[in-house]
C-alpha cells in the first residue's frame, strides 16, 4: 500500500521536536519510519548488536535523521535521548520507534517533557484502506489489520502469523521489558482473554481460573496494555444515569484472536474507534476518550466516545439486522445531543429512527474515521 495515515503528521512534527512513533509490534512502524530517511545510514536498531554498540559509543550516522528503533529496551534511554536532543544541531531530526507505550516506559532519569510528540500507529482500518465493499470488509475482519497477514490474503497463514506473534511478543518484548517470573501462566492468560471479549473483565474470576494472586493478574493485564496487545475500555459515568464505575472491558489489537463472530465484530469496531480517538488526541489535541455504558440495571451500550467527559458518539454493535437496542434508546433519551449508531456487519437496513438513532451497515460509519 502507499503512505500510512500518520506519514504527514510525522513529517510535520519532526521539524519541531523528537517524534515517538509507538504501536504494536509488526504494525508497520519501521517501514513508515524508514520512508523519511534521506539516506540509508540513519537507522539504528537496539536489537542489533552492531547498532547497539554504535548507540552506546555515540557513534551516530552522519545523517540529518536519526531513527532509533526499540531503544526503550535500554534502561537509560530517556536520559540518552535528552542528551542528544539538547545538544543536537538545529537541523537534526530524531525519530524513535517502539513496540511499547513509550510514554509510560520511564526507567528513571530526567523527563523528556516538552521535547517530543507521541504518535500511536494502529493496524489497518476500513478508512485507511478505503474499503467500500462487503467482500473487502469481510477480508479485513477475517485477516486482521496487521500488514503482513492482511496483504498475505490467506486465513491459514493469518492464523499461523497470530500464533507466532504471541510467541515473539513474549520472548522478544515482554521478557526484555518486564519482570515476570511466571511467564507460562501469563501466556495461559493470554489464551484465555479472547474468550472474555465483550463482557466486563473480572480480575477475580481470572485469578481463580489461573490460581494466582489478584495483584499478579492486574499486573499482567497492565503489561499487555503497555505492549499494545490489549486495550481496556472504562465505563462512562454521569449524574443522569446510574452507571457502574469500575468494571472495565478489554479488547485486542489483533481482533482475529476472538473466535465468535459477534464478539469479534464488537472487538473490530472497538479497534476502529480507538484508532480514530487516538488520532484525534495525538494529531488534533482533542480531549477524547473511548468508553462504554453500563448501569446498575444491566443496560449496556458497547461504545461511547466522550469529549471533555461529555458523550459525543454512542455505538451499539449487532452482527445482523436487529431491532434497535432499548439500551441505546435509553442512552439517547438522556443524551439527545449525542450522535447514536446501531451498526451491523451483515445487515442491510439503513435508516434513522424517530429518536434520531442511525441504523446502518458498519461501513457507513467506519469509512469516515481514519
Amino acid at each position: 500500500m502507499g503512505t500510512r495515515y500518520l506519514s504527514r503528521q510525522v513529517e510535520a512534527d519532526l521539524k519541531r521536536k523528537m517524534v515517538f512513533l509507538a504501536g504494536p509490534r509488526q504494525v508497520g512502524k519501521t517501514t513508515l519510519a524508514r520512508t523519511f530517511e534521506a539516506n540509508a545510514g540513519g537507522y539504528l536498531n537496539w536489537d542489533s548488536a552492531e547498532d547497539r554498540e554504535r548507540i552506546l559509543r555515540r557513534q551516530l550516522p552522519a545523517s540529518r535523521l536519526w531513527i532509533f528503533d526499540e531503544i526503550h529496551k535500554y534502561r537509560q534511554w530517556r536520559n540518552y535521548l535528552k542528551g542528544l536532543y539538547d545538544k543536537k544541531e538545529a537541523a537534526q531530526r530524531i525519530l524513535v520507534t517502539g513496540s511499547a507505550r513509550l510514554d509510560l516506559y520511564r526507567f528513571g532519569g530526567d523527563s523528556l517533557q516538552g521535547r517530543y510528540h507521541l504518535l500511536r500507529l494502529h493496524p489497518l482500518s476500513v478508512a485507511e484502506l478505503g474499503i467500500r465493499t462487503q467482500s473487502d470488509l469481510t477480508t479485513l475482519l477475517a485477516l486482521g489489520g496487521f500488514p503482513e497477514p492482511f496483504f498475505g490474503g490467506s486465513e491459514k497463514e493469518a492464523r499461523r502469523w497470530s500464533r507466532e506473534y504471541r510467541t515473539r511478543l513474549v520472548q522478544e518484548d515482554l521478557i526484555s521489558l518486564e519482570r515476570v517470573q511466571d511467564v507460562a501462566t501469563l501466556e495461559l492468560m493470554m489464551l484465555r482473554l479472547p474468550e472474555l471479549v465483550g463482557s466486563p473483565l473480572s480480575l477475580n474470576a481470572l485469578r481463580e481460573d489461573l490460581q494466582v494472586s489478584h495483584k499478579a493478574v492486574k499486573n499482567w493485564i497492565e503489561i499487555l496494555e503497555r505492549l499494545y496487545s490489549v486495550f481496556r475500555v472504562s465505563p462512562f459515568g454521569s449524574s443522569k444515569i446510574r452507571a457502574v464505575k469500575k468494571e472495565q472491558k478489554h479488547y485486542h489489537l489483533d481482533w482475529t484472536l476472538v473466535a465468535e463472530e459477534g464478539p469479534r465484530f464488537e472487538n473490530f469496531i472497538g479497534a476502529q474507534l480507538l484508532k480514530w480517538v487516538q488520532f484525534q488526541q495525538d494529531c488534533e489535541g482533542r480531549d477524547l476518550e473511548l468508553r462504554y455504558f453500563r448501569d446498575t440495571d444491566a443496560r449496556e451500550v458497547d461504545f461511547i466516545v466522550t469529549e471533555r467527559r461529555k458523550p459525543l458518539l454512542a455505538v451499539e454493535c449487532k452482527w445482523s439486522d436487529a431491532e434497535v437496542s432499548p439500551h441505546l434508546k435509553y442512552f439517547k433519551a438522556r443524551f439527545p445531543e449525542t450522535e447514536a449508531w446501531q451498526l451491523s456487519f451483515v445487515g442491510k437496513k439503513s435508516y434513522r429512527t424517530p429518536e434520531g438513532i442511525r441504523v446502518a451497515p458498519c461501513l457507513e460509519l467506519l469509512k469516515d474515521l481514519v
